[in-house]
Parts: structure tokens; C-alpha cells; sequence
């Protein structure tokens, strides 16, 4: 076996090792939709070939899974099919507030140029001072490193790993984020719908306990 081999296997069977598909690659079984105005999931998300889940960005508002977790390792894969825009994903969407377009939940940015920036939407909250305007509607905390998107139309990856309160973001193999005592530390795990297109694969959850 070649050296170039026998590291994309070891990389293969690292990645997949315990790790769940969040996403069946059929239907929208264990997600709810969240949106205003109200709409059926199969006007917002459509399951296309090869497991890959297309959004169509509207209306306002997100798709969160049924079940919530605490500590664990997550793999996203996003794209931008047509012009880029606006999106992101949700993590630890608070019980209670799943009734609005915005829930009390840490937001990694996947938007356009922005890839990597974490936001404490609504109550949420983080140890780190913001990098936003004081008083800013938004609250943001800036990635720390240059921008690490790929050009729109390729294969973006994002590695969230969440422990106990302590959260990192990796976009395409670069730290751009590290936060400390998120709170909520768990909850559901969602994704925006904010105006524009986009395509998800491999949305893989592997349990940390």
C-alpha cells in the first residue's frame, strides 16, 4: 500500500468512526421546520442524489433536529449552487423558543466572506468578548483567521466540536473559532433558512460521552 493511499484511508476511517448521518437521505424523518410565514418542509428542503440536501433558503426561519446533544463532534459539508449569500448553523437551540424565526442558539456562520464567525442569538451567551459594535442588533465574534471559503459552486467543510460548554469551529481545515462557557451548552442542532439557495452532505454527528 502507498503512502498517499494508507493516509486517505486512515483519514476515511477516522472521520466515520462512530459517527451518524443526521440526515436518513431520504426524507425529512427526525427534523422540524420552523418558519414565517409557515410552510411544509418539502417547499424549503428536497432530498436530491447522493444524499445531498438542497434548500431552497426561504421562508425566513430554520430546520432543527428532533433530538438535542450535548458533547460531540460535528461534520458539515455546504455549497453554494448558484449566486452565494446568507446561512448558517445552529447549535444548541434552547427548549422554549423553537416557536420563533430566531432561537435562543449559537450560530456558526456560514455566510458568504464571513465562513467561521460565531453569533449568541437572542439569550445565548459566551465567555469571549464580541468583536460587533457595542449595542450592535447582531452580536458577532469574528473568525480569527484569514477567510478559508472556497469559491462559490465547490465543497466547503465545517468541524464543530462542542464540549461542556466549550465550542470550535474549523472551516476547510483552519481554526477560525474557539468560544467558552456557551450557554446553552445542548440542545437541538438546525440550519437557516436566510434568502438564498445552498446544498448540504454529510452532516455527521459523533457522540463525545
Amino acid at each position: 500500500m502507498n503512502k498517499l493511499l494508507g493516509a486517505i484511508i486512515l483519514t476515511l476511517s477516522a472521520h466515520s468512526a462512530g459517527a451518524a448521518e443526521l440526515f436518513n437521505g431520504r426524507d425529512f424523518s427526525g427534523w422540524e421546520l420552523q418558519t414565517t410565514p409557515a410552510a411544509a418542509v418539502a417547499e424549503a428542503f428536497q432530498v436530491l442524489p447522493d444524499g445531498v440536501i438542497a434548500s431552497a433558503g426561504k421562508p425566513s426561519g430554520f430546520i432543527a433536529t428532533r433530538e438535542s446533544y450535548r458533547n460531540y463532534k460535528l461534520h458539515v459539508e455546504w455549497r453554494w449552487p448558484g449566486k452565494p449569500g446568507n446561512g448558517g448553523v445552529l447549535l444548541h437551540i434552547s427548549p422554549g423558543t423553537f416557536d420563533r424565526v430566531w432561537p435562543v442558539s449559537l450560530q456558526v456562520q456560514t455566510k458568504f466572506g464571513n465562513a467561521g464567525d460565531l453569533l449568541p442569538m437572542a439569550a445565548a451567551s459566551f465567555a469571549e468578548p464580541l468583536t460587533s459594535a457595542p449595542g450592535a442588533e447582531t452580536r458577532i465574534k469574528a473568525h480569527t483567521a484569514a477567510d478559508s471559503e472556497k469559491p462559490a459552486g465547490e465543497w466547503n467543510t465545517c468541524d464543530i466540536v462542542s464540549r461542556d460548554g466549550t465550542v470550535e469551529v474549523t472551516v476547510n481545515g483552519v481554526l477560525q473559532n474557539r468560544v467558552s462557557n456557551a450557554s446553552p451548552a445542548s440542545g437541538r442542532i438546525g440550519f437557516q433558512l436566510e434568502g438564498t439557495p445552498y446544498e448540504l452532505r454529510r452532516v455527521e454527528l459523533t457522540p463525545l460521552d
